[in-house]
């Protein structure tokens, strides 16, 4: 049996980012996968570069930008103004809806305007559904909020905590609304967002660079953990034991590795089918994602890698949501690949393209839904864990909503708290 201070599952941003920081030669990260990456792998394929889906990074804090160029050697990595829009009803809006209604036809417009004066603000929302009524009116709300997150979250809004999206959702009163009717302000956090033309890839490659890669076990599944006796069992029967175990995990499976009792119905989540589509031909210029709330249409949104790289065959990444218990098997994949490719017709994407190449993923979980019991539970067995040196990080680690750059300071932030601990 292997002993180590620190054991680490999981070689994507946050267990990498936690062994990158933290000032300790005694670690030990153990990846399910036969390579790094997590979720953050990148694929090459005819000419094509794609990620396991759009993986934009969008920093903050510029010494954590700095530090990963830095580790890229010639790596170009290309800084991108975003060009964001909605496709509502055969036009292109800009993103977000809800400050560019006065880009609708008179009648919808005129729709929005008076469901948001007239919009019910007495009372406290219970969840994420009502917030949106609350805060944007009717009309915007049913237009595009509630249908297009519905198919983001593949669930009920009413199920989400009003603040299920956090820092992330795009704000906006009344007079931001009027306002952006003369002087346009879609300014968002991630209105700028960086990305290395070898893929997003090269940020793991980065975090990497100065691990020891003995150090790094791969096809180690972790299938339990005790925590009585500190010890983590993989697929093979490796044992390793641990003084502190550091999880980027989904937090419910690390609840079921360890044992402590919990509600699974608190957690669910939905799964995400990514398409990684190249054609022969250049297509849309200069928009980055397109956002689609209608229900007829099977992906909530796409984007093009094209117009980043600046290269002339047009390359998207396509996104579908699952409820989490969904069947995607190959058969769903085959038949959802053909009314994506029906879908990108209808809506002008493709336009007599031909598909030269094509790949997919299925991300699961993808987004979590952030409820009140979840919050709650969240909290209390992270408390838990801690007392008994488990440490859970990450958007999955922490069943929460966030930025890649939020992972590597969340695991930043905690392997210098063991750093001032005393030897």
């Amino acid at each position: 049996m292997e002993k180590t201070r620190f054991l680490v599952i999981g070689a994507g941003v946050s267990g990498l980012s936690f062994a990158n920081w933290v000032d300790s030669d005694d670690y030990l990260v153990l990846e399910a996968d036969h390579e790094l990456g997590g979720y953050c792998k990148t694929v090459r394929q005819d000419g094509f570069v794609w990620d396991y889906s759009g993986h934009f990074f969008h920093f903050k804090r510029p010494e954590i930008e700095q530090y990963l160029v830095a580790r890229m050697g010639d790596q170009r990595v290309r800084v991108v103004e975003k060009d964001s829009r909605i496709h509502h009803k055969g036009r292109l809006i800009d993103f977000p809806f809800q400050k560019n209604i006065h880009q609708l036809d008179k009648d919808e417009l005129l729709d929005c305007l008076y469901d948001l004066y007239f919009r019910d603000t007495a009372g406290t929302p219970e969840n994420f559904r009502d917030m949106l009524y609350a805060k944007f009116g009717r009309s915007i709300a049913e237009k595009f909020l509630i249908p297009y997150n519905e198919k983001l979250y593949a669930t009920d809004l009413a199920a989400l905590d009003v603040d299920a999206m956090g820092r992330f959702f795009p704000w906006a009163d009344p007079a931001d609304v009027i306002g952006n009717f003369r002087r346009a302000d879609n300014a968002s956090y991630n209105s700028t967002f960086t990305y290395p033309e070898g893929g997003a890839i090269q940020y793991i490659h980065a975090l990497a660079r100065d691990l020891d890669p003995a150090r790094v076990r791969y096809d180690q599944r972790v299938v339990g953990i005790d925590l009585a006796a500190k010890v983590a069992t993989t697929a093979t029967g490796e044992q390793y034991a641990f003084e502190y175990l550091i999880s980027s995990a989904p937090f419910v499976r690390l609840l079921e590795l360890t044992g402590i009792a919990h509600d699974p119905s608190v957690y669910s989540w939905n799964k995400v089918l990514v398409f990684n589509l190249g054609f022969d031909r250049k297509g849309l210029e200069g928009i980055h994602w397109m956002y689609f709330a209608a229900r007829e249409l099977s992906f909530y949104r796409i984007g093009f890698y094209d117009n980043i790289f600046d290269t002339d065959r047009m390359s998207l990444y396509v996104e579908i949501g699952y409820p989490g218990d969904a069947v995607v098997d190959d058969a769903v994949v085959a038949e959802m690949r053909e009314r994506v490719l029906a879908d990108l017709a209808r809506v002008g994407v493709v336009d007599g393209h031909q598909l030269v190449s094509h790949h997919h993923v299925v991300l699961d979980p993808a987004y979590v839904h952030i409820t009140r019991e979840s919050l709650r539970d969240v909290a209390e067995k992270k408390r838990v864990l801690g007392l008994r040196g488990v440490h859970s990080i990450g958007r999955y680690g922490s069943w929460t909503y966030c930025s890649i750059e939020d992972n590597i300071i969340e695991a930043r932030e905690l392997a210098s708290a063991f750093d001032a601990l005393p030897r």
